[in-house]
């Protein structure tokens, strides 16, 4: 089994209107809410193989704050993640080696939160997530692949937003 983890970037800022949406810094709810899950992933013990982030500031900023948690890890950061829809994201997915066991993505709503609705077929939480998928919101899938991965394929195995951590 394979597994992936779906996280949408923290909290952005809004302070400068003027700002491009792709150079928006994360605002310091987001910065508190990423450390919240990075330190979420080190309890857990969860070292991907990959990540996957987007090319936008505030994906690169929670991947930041969510290192020291991940350890040595291989990180591609590919400006086509920047806004995907959830075809996109899968394709990128299924073009990820079938030796790598683990991947965590760090992308943009409605691409991440459609992606896991896409992909899994069953998991206690999958409501949840069908009603909302704020921003640092985490999902867990198991697959059994992925080359060739479709829709349904996957199982929720766990789903966290940061204000369930404290």
């Amino acid at each position: 089994m394979r597994t992936l983890y779906l996280l949408r970037h923290a909290k952005s800022s809004w302070d400068d209107p003027a700002l491009p949406d792709h150079e928006r810094p994360l605002a310091s709810r987001g910065v508190r809410d990423a450390k919240r899950i990075g330190k979420h992933l080190g309890r857990l013990g969860v070292t991907p193989a990959l990540v996957l982030c987007s090319s936008a500031v505030r994906t690169q900023e929670t991947l930041d704050l969510l290192r020291p948690a991940l350890g040595e890890v291989a990180v591609q950061v590919e400006e086509q993640l920047y806004g995907a829809s959830s075809e996109a994201l899968l394709e990128r997915i299924r073009s990820v080696s079938d030796e790598v066991g683990s991947v965590l993505l760090i992308g943009h709503n409605p691409g991440v939160q459609d992606l896991v609705l896409a992909l899994a077929s069953s998991g206690a939480e999958l409501e949840l997530v069908e009603a909302k998928f704020p921003t640092a919101a985490l999902a867990t899938l198991a697959l059994p692949r992925w080359s060739n991965l479709n829709p349904g394929d996957a199982q929720l195995v766990a789903y966290v937003v940061p204000k369930e951590l404290g």
